[in-house]
């Protein structure tokens, strides 16, 4: 509440003490917070004035005890990344040198760029696009290297609270793409004119659509080898929880492992493919692989370049062609969602006509009436129609694909069973 003090008793109307007509004196408010008599001065002889005052002081309270404090200013982005940013990378990627040297090779980009003065909450595709134009001299891969680690960085500040919005960054349009599909002969001459231990590793990508990191890191407690010529592969680490899974052996990657296997020794632990590298395993394929299609080349094989990741990306659609559907491909590539797994699925005209006659290859028959619940007293029935070709309607061609024989009833699929009894 608001009250006045300091006003004084009028004598004929006017405040014997100023002068002025009615009382005189400043409002004053007062409340009980949480147990205590809050009560101060406004200084104000305005009502309203020294209500939103009082309110303001109310507002400022309850901030102090949800922990609510005044919007701080934004960092930088030169700031963000030197002093939180790259501090986080280094230890959650320090068995990742490759993503380590990624992410400081674009925060080197970014700080030099005219983008790394500007505060982090104000940044936006515009910036983006002027960061990519200034450096388009420089191939796409590049100039994307220094956006990933925007969007990255951007994504962390939103997720710590530095930043309360998270801006759409567009990546440079040309950047050298990892989905071509190696033919069948481009994948005979490759491994033949690859060399070991770049060739066996090759051939594990091929053969179990890993990715090139998941082998490189392979341990030989990891692999498991059968008597029947075949075994289990796990990956324990990977980019997301859908990664850690389980892979068995094909014919070609059975061959390779075993005699790399037998080579060593057989030791029970240790890596597959071990180099001098810091990290103690094959780290980068790219020398060997580019002297592997310049090696074919020589021997006039015509093999036009392609990414290492290339390899992945084809074992993943020879799987989708082959009608590995899409959640089991997913598990395979170790995906956590299936929308990156549906650009390995190519639905033709053969698969979709073997699905509806799948479909239409159920035989039998079924009642006018069905019961759901087998006639318990807790059960309800429903009565499900029954599909019959009618009239005009049994020569149909439609019809005569779905059952074989025209006139013919059909027998109620049970997914569609159960569509039409809950709907």
């Amino acid at each position: 509440m608001i009250y006045k003090r300091g006003k004084c008793k009028l004598g004929d109307g006017k405040c014997p003490k100023c002068g002025k007509r009615g009382s005189c004196g400043v409002y004053w408010y007062k409340f009980m917070w949480q147990g205590r008599l809050v009560r101060e001065s406004t200084k104000q002889g305005n009502d309203k004035v020294a209500r939103q005052m009082e309110s303001a002081h109310r507002t400022s309270l309850a901030k102090g005890e949800v922990g609510i404090r005044e919007k701080k200013a934004a960092p930088t982005l030169a700031e963000f990344l030197k002093k939180d940013f790259l501090p986080y990378a280094e230890t959650a990627h320090a068995a990742k040198p490759n993503t380590l040297r990624y992410y400081r090779t674009g925060a080197a980009s970014l700080t030099d760029a005219n983008l790394g003065k500007l505060s982090l909450d104000e940044i936006n595709d515009q910036h983006a696009k002027q960061y990519a134009a200034k450096l388009s001299n420089l191939s796409p891969s590049t100039v994307n290297c220094g956006l990933r680690t925007l969007r990255r960085a951007i994504n962390l500040a939103v997720e710590w609270g530095t930043i309360d919005r998270k801006p759409k960054i567009t990546l440079a349009k040309g950047e050298r793409q990892r989905e071509r599909v190696l033919s069948d002969r481009e994948q005979v001459v490759y491994l033949a004119a690859c060399n070991q231990p770049w060739k066996d590793a090759a051939t594990v990508i091929l053969g179990a659509a890993m990715r090139p990191g998941e082998v490189f890191g392979l341990r030989w407690e990891r692999i498991v080898f059968n008597d029947e010529n075949g075994g289990l592969i796990q990956i324990a680490e990977g980019k997301s929880k859908a990664a850690r899974r389980y892979l068995p052996m094909v014919r070609a990657v059975y061959d390779a492992l075993r005699a790399r296997w037998e080579t060593a020794g057989r030791p029970e632990t240790g890596w597959v493919f071990p180099s001098d590298s810091k990290c103690g395993h094959l780290t980068t394929p790219k020398t060997a692989h580019a002297a592997a299609i310049a090696r074919a080349n020589e021997e006039k094989k015509q093999l036009e370049y392609f990414e290492p990741y290339c390899l992945r990306h084809t074992a993943g659609t020879m799987l989708g062609e082959s009608g590995c559907d899409v959640f089991t491909l997913a598990r395979i590539m170790g995906h956590s969602s299936i929308l990156i797994t549906q650009r390995y699925i190519h639905p033709q005209a053969e698969s979709i006509e073997r699905a509806f006659s799948k479909l239409a290859g159920h035989k039998g028959g079924h009642n006018q009436q069905t019961r759901v619940g087998g006639g318990h007293k807790t059960g309800h029935s429903r009565k499900l129609p029954i599909l019959r070709n009618r009239g005009k309607r049994r020569n149909s061609p439609l019809l005569k694909g779905l059952s074989g024989e025209p006139g013919r009833t059909r027998t109620c699929n049970p997914l569609i069973k159960s569509q039409l009894l809950y709907h």
